[in-house]
C-alpha cells in the first residue's frame, strides 16, 4: 500500500492536470519526456562549475534546486500513477536488486559498476 503522504501529493497532481484538462496530452511518452526535460533542468544548475562553485552554489540556491527536483517528483509520480505502478514498492524491490548487485564487501568506497566488482 501506497504512503498517504504519497497518495496525498498523487492526488493533488491528477486534481491540477484534471482541472486542466491535460490528462488528454498526458500518454506514457509524452511524460516520460517531460520526466527526462525536467531532469536536464536539475543538471543545469551543476553545469560546468566545479566541486567548490557548486558547494557555494548550493547554498544560495536551494529553493531552485528544489523547485526544479519538485518537478521531477511531479512526473515520476504522475507517471507510475497513470502506469499503475507503486513507485514505492518499485522503489524497494530495486533497492534490494542493488544490494545483490553491489554488495558492501565489494562495492564499498568504489564507483565501478557491478559487472566490474
Amino acid at each position: 500500500m501506497k504512503d498517504q503522504r504519497i497518495k496525498k501529493l498523487i492526488a493533488k497532481i491528477i486534481k491540477f492536470r484534471d482541472a486542466r484538462d491535460w490528462k488528454q496530452f498526458h500518454n506514457p511518452k509524452d511524460v516520460a519526456l517531460s520526466l527526462v526535460l525536467e531532469s536536464a533542468e536539475v543538471l543545469e544548475h551543476f553545469q560546468w562549475k566545479t566541486k567548490e562553485e557548486i558547494e557555494e552554489y548550493v547554498k544560495t540556491a536551494k529553493n531552485e534546486i528544489g523547485e526544479e527536483l519538485a518537478d521531477v517528483l511531479y512526473w515520476v509520480l504522475l507517471l507510475s500513477n497513470d502506469l499503475e505502478i507503486d513507485v514505492l514498492d518499485a522503489l524497494d524491490s530495486k533497492m534490494k536488486k542493488n544490494e545483490q548487485k553491489y554488495p558492501v564487501d565489494r562495492a564499498k568506497g568504489r564507483h565501478t559498476k557491478y559487472t566490474d566488482l
